[in-house]
């Protein structure tokens, strides 16, 4: 596969500056649905790219596939559109798929399971997204506060998703990191290092964007909770999540 063939896969599993193309059309895309499925099929074409080719990548794009990762992540501090925010964590979590195609050491249909742990998550929060914009025309965190008070269902479920979301322990994200960081480590222990600092950046990043949302006095009172029914869909999914976690074990056993 050549160099430029390469370039093109960097389109999808984001290498910047290729990674503005997704979060462009990631901001033009309003529709919550529309950007569900871009979440998951975008990094999926990129890894079909990339395994048509049966080469290796340049070793340098492990460089940039950190470089991209650690710049999105430290952005996504500062970000208050939950909207735009799921666009930077997306490009910054999807990078970090070449680190683990360049370690060597996982097989491909595993990485392909990484992909869809790091982007299911990230749906779960589009169309959380999209129901605070219902209640409150728009999405951001310090706009209003004091969810936890006002809609305590829709409260618990962001708080879990954004756990999801951040790659905390039992979910995929969690369970990925932990294997490309262990595999990386002996031969690329710098390498290692960057992922734990991105990682931290994700964690620094969620934590932000809860508290721009959950705590604090209710200003917004009188918006609806999340039915029980949604409530319990979403539950279901971060269940299987969950279960989608302990699967992902394997590659560390």
């Amino acid at each position: 596969m050549s160099t430029l063939s390469y370039w093109t896969a960097g389109v999808f599993l984001p290498l910047f500056p290729l990674s503005m193309v997704f979060n462009l059309l990631f901001s033009r895309i309003r529709n919550a649905q529309a950007r569900s499925v871009l979440l998951l099929i975008w990094p999926q074409i990129g890894l079909s790219l990339v395994s048509a080719a049966g080469a290796s990548a340049p070793s340098w794009f492990l460089a940039l596939a950190l470089f991209t990762s650690a710049l999105y992540a430290f952005r996504a501090v500062s970000l208050r559109e939950v909207g735009q925010w799921v666009g930077y964590l997306a490009t910054s979590a999807w990078a970090l798929l070449w680190v683990v195609m360049l370690s060597g050491h996982t097989d491909p249909q595993l990485i392909r399971w990484y992909a869809l742990g790091f982007s299911l998550p990230l749906v779960l929060l589009t169309l959380l997204g999209a129901q605070l914009e219902q209640r409150f025309g728009a999405a951001y965190t310090g706009l209003y506060g004091g969810l936890a008070q006002m809609l305590p269902r829709m409260s618990g479920v962001l708080v879990c998703v954004v756990l999801a979301v951040v790659a905390t322990p039992l979910f995929p994200g969690f369970f990925a990191m932990l294997a490309t960081v262990v595999a990386t480590a002996p031969t690329a222990p710098l390498a290692a290092l960057v992922m734990v600092g991105v990682w931290l950046l994700w964690s620094w990043a969620g934590a932000r964007l809860l508290q721009g949302l959950i705590v604090g006095p209710a200003n917004a009172a009188g918006a609806p909770d999340l039915s029980l029914a949604s409530t319990w869909t979403y539950a279901a999914v971060l269940v299987a999540l969950f279960v989608g976690g302990l699967y992902v074990t394997g590659d560390l056993l």
